[in-house]
């Protein structure tokens, strides 16, 4: 099986939304049907398995992130850890603010979420201009983590997000490449 065609057959694209001209990415119909979802959450476990691949901790950007890391943290037996934006985490945290299009954003993390050397797998559903993975990888890089690899569904390359967070040195793993965005 083409396991990239076959779920990219399943992401729903939405015209104008949530902007006019945006061609938003929707991969909820991947969670809704049990088998898509299945093949999708198995295609990372079978990565993340691997000697080489396999992490101490996977962490998840707030909030699509957190569906598959927390269904694939359980998979390989690992933790989970939340990163959320700002003002939802209720315990001490280190925050990371990024620019987007129109102004910016803040994420935060738990002071304790990961200690120090731990190899942590980073991910959330898509990649489109890198700034929310990238200031994920600063928060746990903060905290002493070294994070292994970035991992996303979809990537829309078009939008420069991939090749700037593969030169900051992040290596990345994405399941379905979309042309525009």
């Amino acid at each position: 099986m083409d396991t990239a065609a076959y779920l990219k057959a399943h992401i729903r694209t939405v015209p104008d939304w949530p902007a006019p001209g945006v061609q938003f990415r929707d991969i909820t119909p991947l969670l809704q049907d049990p088998k898509v979802f299945r093949v999708l959450i198995d295609t990372f476990v079978h990565r993340y398995m691997e000697r080489g691949h396999r992490p101490d901790v996977v962490a998840g950007l707030d909030a699509r992130g957190f569906i598959i890391g927390s269904v694939l943290a359980y998979e390989l037996g690992v933790g989970f850890v939340p990163i959320r934006k700002k003002g939802k985490l209720p315990f001490t945290t280190v925050e990371e603010t990024y620019e987007l299009e129109y102004g910016s954003a803040t994420v935060e993390l738990h002071t304790d979420a990961v200690r120090q050397g731990d190899r942590v797998l980073l991910i959330d559903d898509l990649i489109a201009t890198g700034g929310t993975m990238m200031a994920g990888r600063k928060l746990l890089e903060k905290l002493g983590a070294t994070v292994t690899e970035g991992a996303a569904i979809v990537a829309l390359p078009e939008l420069g997000g991939v090749q700037r967070l593969r030169d900051s040195g992040l290596p990345l793993f994405t399941l379905v490449d979309f042309a525009g965005h």
